[in-house]
């Protein structure tokens, strides 16, 4: 089955981090939950990255704040997809870290979700995987038509409760 590499730069990220874990294994997705800081353990995360394949890790979630630089570092050393996760902090509200992953040089590519947006990125892990998994995208198209169920079951209770 599919696996997904979750890492984030510093522990205090795991309850920004933890929904896009809750989507992957929901989806039945093994996760390999890691801290890796590219700036205090470059060379962890170089390791890391460059064995990800053989160990059968197919996409890459990175969550990191501020600098956020991880998402970047990890993509350099692997050719799998990679999907970054900026984290809220006390500076900029986490703009600062959008701005770090959406800025990548060419050739060095990291998608990116929004700010403390971790469930969309376990979502896209999903959706990335379900192009080899063919059972991903059975339960990606059941999601989504049981999103837009509670969606129509939230109207018509709001039309009741408005009438």
């Amino acid at each position: 089955m599919a696996k997904v590499a979750v890492i984030m730069g510093s522990k205090s990220d795991f309850d920004a981090v933890k929904p896009a874990i809750d989507v992957l294994k929901s989806f039945g997705v093994e996760t390999d939950v890691r801290v890796i800081s590219a700036h205090r353990t470059p060379d962890l995360a170089h390791d890391y990255a460059k064995s990800a394949e053989q160990n059968g890790i197919e996409a890459f979630i990175c969550a990191a704040g501020k600098a956020a630089h991880l998402g970047g570092v990890i993509a350099a050393y692997t050719p799998l997809p990679v999907i970054g996760l900026p984290i809220k902090s006390s500076t900029m509200d986490g703009l600062d870290s959008l701005l770090s992953m959406v800025q990548m040089p060419s050739g060095i590519p990291v998608a990116c979700v929004a700010i403390n947006g971790a469930q969309n990125a376990g979502l896209l892990a999903v959706q990335m995987l379900s192009l080899k998994y063919p059972e991903l995208l059975e339960k990606m198209k059941n999601y989504k038509v049981e999103m837009a169920q509670k969606i129509s079951r939230d109207d018509a209770q709001l039309q009741k409760e408005l009438n």
